[in-house]
C-alpha cells in the first residue's frame, strides 16, 4: 500500500509518496513562505495562506493519484503552525478545502522525527542531525539505537533573515550581529557530542547544490555530499554581498530560497564549529521520512 507524508514548514511545504517497499514514488517541494511576517504569536498572512492552500490542494490530488485518500496523508506542521494564533482556523480551512488533516508537531517531536528520517540509511556512529527550517532548527545527537540529546532552536533561516538581514542589500553590522546571535544561541543551548553530522531540509540541500555548482537539481549528487565549514562561510559571504536578484541567481536551483540561505549557512557552520567538526553530510531525507514511519500518527505527540 502506498503512503504519503507532507512536511508543512515555515518556508516550504514538501510531499513524499512511497510504496510498500519504501521506494520513493514522488518527491516534491514548494516554497510558500507560510511563516513570513508571523513573528511570535502573530497571524498568518492571507496571501501566504492562499499559496499554502493551493500547494496542499495539489499535493492532495497527487496523493489521490497514487491511491491515497487525503485523510490518510500524514500532514505535519512545524514552527509556523506552533506560533500562529489563528492555527485552529487555518487547520479547519485545510480540512475543508483539501481534505487533509493537519497535526501540529511539537519542537521535541519534530526533532525526534527528523532524527529517524535522516539516519534511516546510516549505521553505528555517534551522529548529529541538523534540521534547519524556515522557523526553527532542530539539533539531535545519538546513535542509530538511541537519541542522547535534542533541542529545538529559534534559529530558522527565514526567521533570522527577517529579524537581522532584511531582503535588500545587507549591512555589514547587521550580518555581524546575526553571526554573534547565532553563535551565542548554539553555544548556550546545543549539547551532546558527535563525530558525524547530517544536515537535512531545503536550505542544506540548496547550499550543497551551490557548492557542487550544479546546473540543475540532481538528488543523487546532493545526497551524501560533504559540505565543509569553509564552503559554508564562503557561500554565506558571497550571498551577503549580493542584492536580492544576485542571491536568486546564485541559488538558481531553488531561487525562492535565495534570500534565506546566508542565515542558514551561518547556523549550520555555528553548529559544526560548536562540536569541532569540519563538515556535514547533506541528506535529502528528513522530517517527512520520519513522519512516514511514525507509529500512532493520529495521536497527538
Amino acid at each position: 500500500m502506498n503512503r504519503a507524508a507532507i512536511d508543512l514548514g515555515s518556508n516550504s511545504v514538501l510531499l513524499t509518496v512511497i510504496d510498500s517497499d519504501n521506494r520513493v514514488l514522488h518527491d516534491e517541494a514548494r516554497v510558500v513562505g507560510l511563516g513570513q511576517g508571523l513573528g511570535d504569536g502573530g497571524s498568518f498572512d492571507p496571501d501566504r495562506v492562499a499559496h499554502t492552500l493551493s500547494a496542499l490542494a495539489d499535493y492532495a490530488q497527487t496523493a489521490s493519484e497514487y491511491g491515497i485518500l487525503p485523510e490518510n496523508v500524514r500532514l505535519g506542521g512545524t514552527s509556523a503552525t506552533r506560533r500562529a494564533r489563528d492555527i485552529e482556523a487555518f487547520s479547519q480551512r485545510i480540512a475543508v478545502e483539501t481534505g487533509l488533516l493537519l497535526q501540529v508537531i511539537s519542537g521535541a517531536e519534530e526533532a525526534r522525527l527528523s532524527w529517524h528520517g535522516a539516519i534511516s540509511d546510516r549505521a553505528g556512529e555517534q551522529l548529529a542531525v541538523i534540521d534547519l527550517g524556515g522557523g526553527s532548527t532542530e539539533v539531535i545527537t545519538g546513535t542509530p539505537q538511541a537519541i542522547t540529546s535534542r533541542v529545538s532552536l529559534e534559529l530558522g533561516s527565514a526567521r533570522l533573515t527577517e529579524r537581522f538581514l532584511g531582503l535588500g542589500r545587507v549591512e555589514t553590522a547587521n550580518a555581524d550581529t546575526l553571526r554573534e546571535f547565532v553563535k551565542q544561541t548554539v553555544s548556550s543551548q546545543v549539547s551532546g557530542t558527535a563525530t558525524t553530522a547530517i544536515a537535512v531540509a531545503g536550505t542544506a540541500t540548496t547550499l550543497a547544490a551551490i557548492d557542487l555548482q550544479l546546473p540543475h537539481w540532481d538528488s543523487s549528487r546532493v545526497h551524501g555530499h560533504s559540505l565543509h565549514i569553509t564552503a559554508l562561510e564562503n557561500i554565506a559571504n558571497e550571498l551577503l554581498a549580493l542584492d536580492a536578484q544576485g542571491r536568486r541567481s546564485l541559488a538558481h536551483i531553488s531561487p525562492e530560497r535565495g534570500d534565506f540561505l546566508a542565515a542558514g549557512a551561518l547556523v549550520i557552520q555555528a553548529v559544526l564549529e560548536h562540536w569541532g567538526l569540519q563538515a556535514t553530510t547533506v541528506s535529502i531525507r528528513g522530517l517527512r521520512f520520519g513522519i512516514l514511519d511514525a507509529p500512532n500518527w493520529s495521536e497527538k505527540p
